[in-house]
Order: C-alpha cells, then sequence, then structure tokens
C-alpha cells in the first residue's frame, strides 16, 4: 500500500532535520493540523518542536524545512509559514488521484483486523420495568462504539448483563400477585415489559400508604420502612426464589419472559443486537472464590464480624467491603467473578462498560481490586462513562411511573418526523409504505444523532423537537444532504465511477475531497476515545461542505462533460462516506426525502 501524505511527509521532515541540522528528530515528535482557513495550504506542520535542533527562529526554521519538503515531494505546490506553523499546500493532481485511487475503493475506511478481541458491554436493563430514555443512550453508545471498534480491526463481542434477580424483581412478581388478577400482556394488551413495570409502580404506591399508615401509628420514617408488611413479603420472596422455591421461580420465569419478549422489540426498534447474554441470576453467586484467593494472597482481610474487605487507601480510595460476615456477596464479588468469567469465555484484550457516571466510584474500586489480584487482563477494562440525559421539563424519575418510555419516545421521534416531512410536501408522490419507512428512518435518526453528537462523558439535554430540524446540526440534515446527493445521482443516470481527470480543481471541490480523505483518521480518533461524537460531528461537516460544493458548482450542467463526470465521482463518493459515518452510528440513510 502506497504511503498517506501524512506517513511521507513524517519520513522527509525526520530526513530534513537530519540533512540541514544533523539532528535525529523522533517521528513522533513530527505534528501535523489542518491549515487555519484564514491561510494558504491544506496541511500544516508543527515547526516549533524543530527549533532546538535547528538552533534557529520558527520562520527561518519553517522556511527551510518547506524548501526541504517542497524539493523531495512532487505533490507540494507551495509552502507558507506563519510564525511557527508551516502551511502546505498540495497539488490538485494529488486530490485527484486521493479521490480516483482511494476514497472511491469500497474498503475505504476499513482497517485490517488487528487480531484483537475486545467486548463492549452495555444496556444491562433491569427486569421490572420497560427501558427508558437514559438506556437509550446506553444503547445507542454501546452498540455505535462497538460498530467502530469492529471498523478500526477489532473483533468485538457486544455483550448484555441482564439484571433479573433481586428485591426490586420481587416487587413487581408480589405486587402483581396481589393486584393483577391474572393480567397478561395477552389479555391487556400492554408490551410485557410496560406490563411488569405497570406492577413495579403499583408496589411503590401501596408500599407508600402502608409507610404512611405505620407512621401514624407513631413509627419513624425508618421504622415504617422496614415494618411495612409489603416489604417483609417482597423480602420473604426473595429468600423463597434464592431457595428456588418451585411456585416463586415459575412466576419469576413467567414474568421476566413477558419482559423479554418486550425488550426484544424495543431493541429492534433501537436498531441495537448483542453477541451475548449474561443473567444476574446466573452469575450473583460467582465471586467468592477469588475472595478467598484474595485472602490467600493477602490482598483482602478479615474484620472481627467476620467480613472480607480490602484497603485501596493507596489508590485513592478507601475500605470497600467485599463479603458480608454471614458470607453472603455484595455487588462488587458478583462483579469480580462476571468479569473473571467473561475473561474465561473469551481471554479479550480489551473489555467496555458502558455505565453511566453514577458508577464511577464503584469500577474505580472493581478495576483497582482485579490489578492487586494481579489478574492479567485488568489493565485492559475501561468504564465508558457517561452523563445523564435531561428534557426539557426536567430530570427523569422512575420509581414513581414518570419515566421518559423508550417506546413512547421513539413513537413520537417518528410522528414529529411525520409532521415535519409533510409540511415540507416532499413525499407527495411516496407510496404509503414508503412514507412509513421514511418516518422512521427519519424519526429515529434524529434521536440518534441528537444523542450521539455530544461527548459521552457530557450531561446533555434532549430536545425532541429541535432534534427533528432539516436545517440545524441535526441527523436528518445529513440525511437529507444524503438523499440529495442520491437525487443528483438519479438524474445523471449515473451507475459506475469514472475517475476522470480534471485540468484543475475548484477551492469547493478541494475543500471537499480533503475532509472526504479524513475518514479513516476520523474513525480512528472515534475508536481511540470510544466516541461516536467524532464519527456524528464528521458527518454533520462534510454534509456542510457537499452543500457548499453543491451550490457552488454547477453538477448536472457543467460546462465540460469531463468535469461532471468528475463531479459526479465526488458526489457518489460523498454519499458513500457520509452513509458509511451514519451507518457506523446505527443510523440508515434514505436514498429519497
Amino acid at each position: 500500500m502506497a504511503k498517506s501524505i501524512q506517513e511521507l511527509l513524517i519520513e522527509k521532515t525526520v530526513e530534513a532535520v537530519h540533512v540541514l541540522y544533523g539532528s535525529e528528530i523522533p517521528a513522533s515528535q513530527i505534528s501535523f493540523q489542518e491549515t487555519r482557513k484564514e491561510f494558504e495550504g491544506q496541511i500544516t506542520i508543527v515547526v516549533f518542536p524543530v527549533t532546538r535542533f535547528s538552533k534557529k527562529s520558527p520562520e527561518v526554521t519553517g522556511n527551510e524545512i518547506g524548501t526541504y519538503l517542497q524539493e523531495q515531494i512532487a505533490d507540494i505546490a507551495a509552502f507558507n509559514v506563519i510564525k511557527g506553523f508551516l502551511n502546505l499546500s498540495l497539488s490538485d493532481s494529488y486530490w485527484i488521484s486521493l479521490l480516483n485511487e482511494t476514497i472511491v475503493n469500497e474498503q475505504f475506511g476499513v482497517y485490517e483486523k488487528n487480531g484483537k478481541k475486545l467486548m463492549v458491554e452495555y444496556s444491562s436493563p433491569n427486569t421490572n420495568k420497560p427501558l427508558h430514555l437514559g438506556h437509550i443512550r446506553n444503547n445507542l453508545l454501546g452498540y455505535s462504539v462497538a460498530e467502530i471498534l469492529k471498523a478500526y480491526g477489532y473483533d468485538v463481542i457486544k455483550a448484555n448483563l441482564v439484571n433479573d434477580r433481586g428485591i426490586h424483581i420481587c416487587k413487581s412478581m408480589l405486587a402483581w400477585q396481589k393486584y393483577g388478577n391474572g393480567e397478561t400482556p395477552a389479555s391487556s394488551g400492554l408490551k410485557g415489559d410496560h406490563l411488569v413495570g405497570k406492577y413495579y409502580v403499583v408496589f411503590d404506591k401501596e408500599y407508600k400508604k402502608e409507610i404512611d399508615a405505620l407512621k401514624q401509628e407513631g413509627q419513624t420514617e425508618e421504622e415504617a420502612k422496614k415494618n411495612a408488611p409489603l416489604i417483609k413479603e417482597a423480602q420473604t420472596m426473595l429468600q423463597q426464589w434464592e431457595a428456588g422455591d418451585e411456585a416463586v421461580i415459575d412466576l419469576w420465569k413467567t414474568m421476566n419472559g413477558w419482559v423479554y419478549a418486550g425488550f426484544e422489540k424495543t431493541y429492534k426498534q433501537l436498531g441495537v443486537d448483542f453477541d451475548k447474554f449474561y443473567y444476574e441470576s446466573e452469575t450473583y453467586l460467582l465471586g467468592k472464590d477469588i475472595i478467598q484467593e484474595g485472602l490467600e494472597k493477602g490482598v483482602f482481610f478479615k474484620k472481627e464480624d467476620n467480613s472480607v474487605w480490602i484497603d485501596l487507601t493507596d489508590e485513592g480510595l478507601d475500605e470497600k467491603l467485599v463479603l458480608r460476615g454471614d458470607g453472603t456477596s455484595v455487588y462488587i464479588t458478583q462483579d469480580l467473578g462476571t468479569a473473571q468469567l467473561k475473561y474465561d469465555e473469551f481471554q479479550m484484550d480489551e473489555s467496555i462498560y458502558v455505565v453511566g457516571n453514577e458508577q464511577d466510584y464503584h469500577f474505580k474500586v472493581l478495576f483497582a481490586i482485579l490489578k492487586k489480584l494481579g489478574k492479567s487482563w485488568a489493565d485492559g477494562l475501561y468504564h465508558l462513562s457517561y452523563g445523564m440525559v435531561d428534557l426539557p421539563s426536567g430530570k427523569m424519575k422512575s420509581r414513581e411511573g414518570t419515566v421518559v418510555d423508550a417506546d413512547d419516545l421513539m413513537a413520537e421521534m417518528v410522528e414529529t418526523a411525520k409532521e415535519r416531512t409533510e409540511e415540507l410536501g416532499k413525499t407527495a408522490d411516496f407510496a404509503e409504505e414508503d412514507k412509513q419507512v421514511l418516518y422512521q428512518t427519519i424519526g429515529m435518526g434524529a434521536l440518534k444523532y441528537f444523542l450521539l453528537k455530544v461527548d459521552p462523558k457530557k450531561r446533555l439535554l434532549f430536545d425532541p423537537n429541535e432534534s427533528v430540524d432539516f436545517q440545524g446540526h441535526t441527523g436528518p440534515f445529513v440525511q437529507y444532504t444524503h438523499a440529495r446527493i442520491k437525487s443528483v445521482l438519479r438524474k445523471a443516470d449515473y451507475s459506475s465511477i469514472q475517475a476522470v481527470q480534471p485540468a484543475s480543481l475548484s477551492v469547493y471541490e478541494r475543500d471537499l475531497i480533503q475532509a472526504l480523505g479524513n475518514f479513516p483518521a476520523v474513525i480512528e480518533v472515534a475508536a481511540r476515545e470510544f466516541s461516536p461524537a467524532q464519527l456524528a460531528n464528521y458527518a454533520y461537516e462534510l454534509a456542510k461542505l457537499y452543500n457548499k460544493f453543491y451550490h457552488e458548482e454547477s453538477i448536472l450542467k457543467a460546462e465540460d462533460e469531463g468535469v461532471k463526470a468528475f463531479r459526479l465521482d465526488l458526489s457518489a463518493a460523498a454519499a458513500k462516506v457520509i452513509a458509511k459515518s451514519m451507518n457506523l452510528l446505527g443510523i440508515d440513510v434514505p436514498e429519497r426525502m
């Protein structure tokens, strides 16, 4: 494979320092950036690191390096130096061959397999309620990060650890038993996860009534919470579940089955998938052997009540309980066991946990313990911590039943997309079925793009109305640009790349080719930072550049057939890269809209 211009520039800049100044500069010290718009050029070399070898001013050093590079590399048409920055202008022939020989290739932006295996664990729902807006961000992040890492060359396993046991599950079960009158998804018409979630809310309401009654009898809030009959029954049910009580297990399996059928529909609508499911009901007893191993190694210590702890004060954390005095697990115990189970099963080089930032401390502790235990794979663990999602109306709460339901939100997005599209009057000639597919594509694209364009670490305010805007920094704007390109290609009856060599390029053509050429580098940054936002913002900038090119240059009525053919090739390449970028975000792009 031919060297990229960046690789060639690094090689020749290192050579220039050796020839001009008799010194060796490490290749890692040669850094590039895109040339600022107010200056001539497309690639800028930062000169400052070279001045310690040249012993000259940045301006003189830049001019000497620029002259050397222009003599050595035919594609450098001109250069200028602004302070410590060497701005290089590349020839039109370089950009034309980049399009014709590289960008149009089907494999452009696809990295070779790197031989490494990586697990991305995301979603992790509770089986006592449906998925909500926070889950949507989690699922979209996890899925997109997995797809980006696949494109970057990893063998990726998408995993989902389902929280299918515990007191919260028993609350839904008990409420259904007491107040459900045999209601099922079939009899009620409700999705299974919605039905079970309904009884989680019922439990909470009835529990509060009991607490209030006990408080009126003179008990404190704390006492009433502990003594309310409902919570005691739920605790008994959990003990029965753990003891394998047949009737409780049967009810648990039935209600979880309803929930899984509901989740499956939501996942399908979201467009996410999984290669491996883990269930907490199968993993919650894991980890006790790891605790024993840690005691033998002196990593853990016992207190007088027989509880087991680890001292992490040297790591800037504190003492952490890892096993209760009665021998029962805490969350960290089973997480240690599950981490070992996953590694034993897949031997992955890296493992990413996509979990909200309220769990930052938990994962610091988990990773610190695994490192102290000497687990060779612990260095490959990473917590992709993301911020909360708010709506304009305020923060979500789940227990009161005011949660922003994922299914309702997705339906609202599709309906909003329908209204906006019909307002524009662009679908008059669409068949009804095609219209429904288009509304689904735009609505889900708007939702996904809005949630993924923001850096994962940041908290975000999701405005459904703003997200379905065909002109703003939105998914529909990028989708509309793709459809516009496809319309141009259809009108030209365009079928395949013609690889034309025009005599020269306009600034709009060159800027678009340069942006297209950055696609592999953007994938690399997105993969290294686990940040779909890099690709989302790239797709938006690319769409803006194409629209500028479209408005400034005639395509179908170009003055010359060769120029027309070249601009059609450039349009086809832009459509392909926009589609690939959006697909890595889990977003479809329409052919027409």
